[in-house]
């Protein structure tokens, strides 16, 4: 693991799989990483709630970086636009464009914006996704290219360079159980398996060998895959 920068980040936090897995790869990369999350009128804001006890367990957690302040910021635009299965009381079907009605237009696009605001308020130059090209629905604001291309107006529009980092955007949901292992051992897998949120339709009860879900939404089919073929390859 390369030594820690001192450089400040700030990662979009959701309480989800992907979310837990990017902040601890912040925490082992700077010197200070805050957190921001956003509640959109998501159908799942169960995931809200999971963002204090995975805190809590990584800042536990030995790591070269310092867990700065959370953030939570309230975009109710985005369910006030509907239309989406993430937003909307509405079954997950395929629209006609061939995307997913979970696609929520804009949101990482504003969610990104918004925490260039907030980087250029605090003081941070580094803003870190779980966005991925590798496990995902073709949503076109999670594409490599998007996110370079906002790299760029983002800094061009708060006069400052700003990286944005997706430390996951080639990697699919086993390889992403692997790099929560390579950072944090058994005990980061098992805070991100028991803790973090994946399901659309926020099911918390059962909890099952890859975490909590209904087990039949896609995210929680990718996150079992995903856990299936991890544990596979380690046998």
């Amino acid at each position: 693991m390369s030594a820690v920068q001192q450089r400040r980040a700030l990662v979009l936090f959701s309480g989800g799989q992907d979310s837990a897995t990017c902040l601890a790869w912040a925490l082992a990369r700077y010197a200070e990483v805050e957190t921001l999350g956003f509640d959109y009128g998501q159908r799942h804001r169960v995931e809200l709630a999971c963002r204090t006890s995975l805190r809590e367990g990584l800042q536990a957690m030995p790591w070269p970086g310092r867990l700065g302040a959370d953030h939570l910021l309230t975009v109710d635009v985005l369910a006030q636009l509907g239309g989406s299965a993430m937003t909307d009381e509405v079954a997950i079907t395929m629209q006609q464009d061939g995307l997913p009605n979970t696609f929520v237009p804009g949101r990482n696009l504003l969610f990104f914006t918004l925490a260039a605001a907030l980087a250029y308020r605090r003081g941070l130059e580094v803003l870190v996704g779980g966005m991925s090209e590798t496990d995902y629905s073709g949503y076109p604001d999670c594409r490599d290219n998007t996110l370079k291309a906002l790299q760029v107006a983002l800094s061009l529009g708060v006069d400052r360079r700003l990286t944005l980092e997706t430390p996951l955007m080639w990697r699919d949901k086993a390889a992403t159980w692997q790099l929560a292992q390579d950072l944090g051992g058994a005990a980061l897998v098992e805070l991100i398996r028991r803790d973090s949120h994946s399901c659309y339709l926020g099911e918390r009860g059962q909890l099952h060998a890859w975490g909590h879900g209904c087990g039949s939404c896609p995210a929680c089919v990718l996150r079992a895959q995903g856990w299936a073929q991890w544990r596979a390859q380690r046998a």
